[in-house]
């Protein structure tokens, strides 16, 4: 029986009034179910990754695609205890705020509700499929995963732990859909189901979340890329700053929270350079260089206008030298995607002001970039990382899947 997109999504949207019924407590227990399922199929899951990653081999994809479709009984644990994470927090449905009683006798306040149903199309982070689904769980929708071609079989298999936890609740197995049909049709037409589907989040390369909002007849929430700055400011302690760079730029590069670009004071460039000129080279970084700063680095290529913009996501790093605080924050202002950046000093005033004046998503003052994570910023996980100012911004948890409805309580009052 070939899959249907429109039928699944009309299911969701019947679904998802069950979803937004559900109490705290059922809702945790299907989150719990959801983890324990995870721990309990991990074999059969990292079978099913194989298949993908001998696929993506073979398919000669990059080393950062490869890093985010691998799972190893680690990750899988962490996928589970970020889901434990998230069935913890206080339930972000029903809350009443700001009540306030009008001249009219009447009080009028905001309760937060679901938004419905939920599609997330995204290429890959098989994890994807479980946070996404985690959260929207948690905010009372339904979703429809779209996992791309290459992260099929972990897709399915993951899917699998949730069907199994939904049945264990006698819940509408049509709560959470897993795509099984990668052809690009079907998320051509998925696109189009504004009558059943409240809102769309593309999660992968920039090519395709341009796609999907130039395509979408439904709402998107947009994430293009994380062009991350390290400003390393004249009042910077170095061994901070060292430790920043390191862990922004080498941990993981295939991530949108590692960092893109450095940009250093002049008053410190003399000293600071040479050591993280020496720490890059341990990584066999490609540098790119502006004028002033490409003689403290091996072998760096002169960078071009592109390398400002660029989302290297692999061991590469665009470096400039600036004369003072105004012409770093200038750079960033121009060039920023919006997604996260970073001052190291020890100046008060210098960190103050750039957190005043940076705003990106997500703005930090001496910590690393690898910090803009929901998981880290205290969401247990995130469905994704919204670039875009309105409805939500920065990493989205579970509160970000719900928006607000006016609630009015009198006691007969009418308008004069």
């Amino acid at each position: 029986m070939s899959f249907s997109i429109a039928e699944a999504a009309l299911k969701a949207k019947k679904a998802a009034r069950q979803v937004a019924n559900l109490t705290a407590k059922q809702k945790n227990q299907l989150l719990t179910d959801i983890a324990e399922a995870l721990i309990a199929n991990t074999d059969s899951i990292l079978v099913a990754n194989v298949k993908d990653l001998d696929a993506a081999k073979e398919n000669n994809l990059d080393a950062a695609m490869l890093d985010r479709l691998a799972l190893d009984p680690e990750r899988i644990k962490s996928i589970a205890d970020a889901v434990i994470e998230i069935a913890g927090q206080a339930d972000p449905v029903g809350n009443i705020a700001n009540i306030q009683r009008m001249p009219s006798g009447i009080q009028v306040g905001k309760m937060r509700i679901p938004l419905g149903v939920i599609a997330m199309i995204y290429e890959s982070r098989p994890n994807v499929t479980i946070d996404a689904a985690a959260l929207c769980i948690k905010a009372g929708n339904a979703v429809i995963l779209r996992g791309g071609k290459e992260a099929i079989h972990s897709n399915l298999a993951l899917a699998e732990c949730i069907e199994i936890a939904l049945a264990k609740q006698q819940l509408d197995p049509a709560a959470v859909v897993v795509v099984p049909d990668t052809d690009r049709a079907v998320m051509n037409e998925l696109m189009t189901l504004d009558e059943s589907i409240d809102l769309i989040i593309p999660r992968g390369g920039e090519g395709l979340i341009r796609f999907v909002c130039e395509n979408s007849r439904i709402p998107v929430i947009q994430h293009y890329k994380g062009v991350c700055h390290l400003y390393v400011d004249s009042a910077a302690d170095e061994v901070k700053a060292l430790n920043i760079l390191k862990n922004g730029k080498t941990q993981r590069t295939g991530v949108c929270n590692s960092l893109e670009t450095l940009l250093v004071h002049q008053d410190v460039a003399a000293t600071f350079l040479p050591k993280a000129a020496a720490l890059l080279a341990e990584y066999n970084t490609v540098i790119h260089a502006c004028e002033n700063s490409i003689d403290y680095f091996s072998g760096a290529q002169v960078a071009t206008e592109e390398d400002w913009h660029a989302e290297y996501l692999a061991m590469e790093i665009a470096v400039k030298v600036v004369a003072d605080f105004e012409l770093a924050i200038e750079h960033i202002e121009e060039y920023s995607s919006g997604h996260t950046e970073v001052i190291v000093s020890q100046d008060y005033s210098k960190t103050q002001a750039f957190i005043r004046r940076i705003n990106s998503a997500v703005v930090m003052a001496n910590a690393s970039s690898r910090f803009s994570d929901g998981g880290q910023l205290g969401l247990g996980a995130e469905i994704g990382i919204s670039t875009s100012k309105l409805h939500a911004y920065g990493p989205m948890g579970a509160e970000s899947l719900t928006t607000e409805k006016f609630i009015v309580m009198g006691d007969g009052e009418v308008r004069d």
